[in-house]
């Protein structure tokens, strides 16, 4: 993932083929080991190609796989049973919780 994020951030950036050189100085940048198998093999498979038609083609094919939800089971017959106004305030605490999690990176960084 550090490879394709690299790569990424460089056509971003305007470089329409980053090589391995330009990924590795991105990755060094960040403090990021380079495994120089891995980044070979990304850009045998990426050479030739165009990033923004692989991204399209990714999505439509992401577009296709279903996402859950399942049918509203569980959660509906928990509310039918009567236990809808508990339920509302473990919602509340639980998004108290999540904005005090939002600050802390837990101990990953991008290139990890």
């Amino acid at each position: 993932m550090r490879y394709i994020a690299a790569y990424l951030l460089l056509v971003t950036a305007g470089v329409s083929s980053p090589d391995e050189a330009a990924i590795r100085k991105v990755l060094d940048a960040g403090g990021v080991e380079t495994d120089e198998d891995q980044l070979s093999k990304l850009l045998s498979e990426l050479k030739g190609k165009d990033i923004n038609d692989l991204i399209a083609e990714g999505s439509s094919k992401l577009a296709s796989v279903p996402s859950g939800g399942g049918g509203g089971g569980g959660g509906a017959a928990a509310a039918a049973s009567g236990g809808a106004a508990p339920a509302a305030e473990e919602k509340k605490e639980e998004k108290e919780e999540e904005k005090e999690e939002s600050d802390d990176d837990m101990g990953f960084g991008l290139f990890d």
